[in-house]
């Protein structure tokens, strides 16, 4: 049985310039037909399709039943986490559709061969499976305040990048669904006991490994033979581990070097251990952030450098990296930046404030745009674009530093600060 080891698949960022038209396969073109005539709202399609031209979509991890990406809006420096949901098959309509692709041999090879046969889809079709996504079944949720039931530019724009993918490898079509590559070719094996006089001969530049057919193998199955299972990755470095021995290089201290080892090893293990919620931090950020997420730990040398290269006085800085210990990349944008949510959100807010308050009278913040301030003691809260509370204390001096994880519940935060 395969153990489904490639039901998440990611791909990096698309440049800018590409033109975000409609798919230029039959099957992208009927993924973002289903996304358009759901949406119904040409402005927003126009936007979505913006966005995805100019860049603006991240890496994108494509898993059974889910897509997702961070997607910027081109002003706001956190960009916002996007997802778009799409039911996968079940295991007795998976079981349906096999007998489908394995009727013909042809079928596997041109899935190898970057095609998605019509009948193949038609004959799904006709099995009551839903191999492509129809009117209402790309499901968009986005943290982003302009998302409405149908969708918002920013999943708009993962949906157009999407149907890029999908022109270049149909597989995918079935990974959303809910099988990866080797392990749909896995049971397409054990179901191939038919011969396969219809396939066709592997391409030139296919990118699949052709070997011989064995003695009784059906030619469309050897062909669609993936290579052996990669060897599992070695364990993840923890913090602290010795590392390489370094020699100081003309002007770079080997502390430094240490410290650019130890952050290269540390992002390769959250990329490769994150899965499909996106939490890993991004591949790229502005240089200033990055000063700040790499002086979490940091010090002597490095730290002098960082801090040059971050643009923030001593104070600052120091700020600024404690804000990011507490809530990573989301936690600095909350230092930095003041904006207005929506009413309805304030409006929760304050429900649950009261709701979580224990005495008879909940203490009244004075409100400007996302800070909360409750100036007889001293404390504050901010919310985040990420929907959670960040508590803040207030200094002798006057200047307002994070103090302590945030938390989804206002109440609670607020009970974390009083409580210290």
């Amino acid at each position: 049985m395969s153990t489904g080891e490639d039901r998440v698949r990611g791909f990096p960022a698309f440049p800018a310039g590409r033109r975000a038209r409609r798919g230029r396969s039959w099957w992208g073109d009927a993924w973002i037909r289903a996304l358009e005539e759901t949406t119904l709202d040409e402005t927003l399609l126009r936007r979505g399709r913006r966005a995805a031209s100019a860049g603006q979509v991240g890496p994108i991890t494509v898993s059974p039943g889910r897509i997702a990406a961070e997607v910027s809006d081109g002003v706001r420096e956190v960009p916002y986490r996007t997802r778009v949901f799409v039911e996968p098959m079940t295991d007795v309509q998976w079981s349906r559709f096999l007998d489908q692709l394995v009727a013909r041999a042809g079928h596997v090879a041109a899935l190898l061969d970057g095609e998605l046969p019509r009948d193949l889809a038609s004959a799904a079709d006709d099995a009551g499976i839903g191999l492509l996504p129809g009117l209402g079944d790309l499901q968009p949720e986005c943290d982003c305040p302009e998302l409405v039931a149908a969708a918002c530019r920013h999943a708009a724009a993962l949906c157009y990048q999407m149907s890029w993918l999908l022109d270049a490898d149909p597989f995918l079509l079935l990974l959303i669904r809910g099988r990866g590559t080797r392990e749909l070719l896995d049971e397409v094996r054990r179901r191939g006991d038919r011969p396969a006089a219809d396939a066709p001969a592997p391409s030139a530049g296919s990118g699949h490994r052709v070997p011989a057919a064995g003695a009784g193998q059906p030619a469309a199955l050897a062909y669609a033979r993936p290579d052996p299972p990669l060897p599992a990755p070695p364990p993840a470095p923890q913090a602290g581990m010795p590392g390489p021995a370094l020699p100081a290089a003309p002007g770079i201290p080997a502390e430094a070097l240490h410290g650019l080892v130890e952050n290269a090893a540390g992002r390769a293990a959250a990329l490769l251990g994150a899965g499909p919620d996106g939490a890993a931090v991004p591949l790229t950020l502005p240089e200033q952030v990055d000063a700040v997420r790499l002086a979490v730990g940091a010090g002597g040398p490095v730290l002098a450098r960082l801090r040059q290269a971050g643009g923030r006085t001593v104070r600052e800085f120091g700020r600024a990296v404690r804000a990011w210990e507490y809530g990573g990349r989301s936690g600095l944008a909350v230092l930095d930046e003041a904006w207005t949510p929506p009413p309805v959100r304030l409006a929760r807010a304050r429900a649950e404030l009261t709701a979580g308050w224990a005495g008879d009278d909940p203490p009244r913040p004075q409100v400007w745009r996302n800070r909360w301030t409750f100036p007889g003691y001293r404390v504050q809260l901010r919310y985040g674009h990420d929907g959670r509370w960040y508590p803040y204390r207030e200094r002798a001096d006057g200047d307002w530093w994070p103090a302590g994880p945030p938390r989804s519940d206002p109440a609670d935060a607020l009970a974390d600060l009083l409580g210290d």
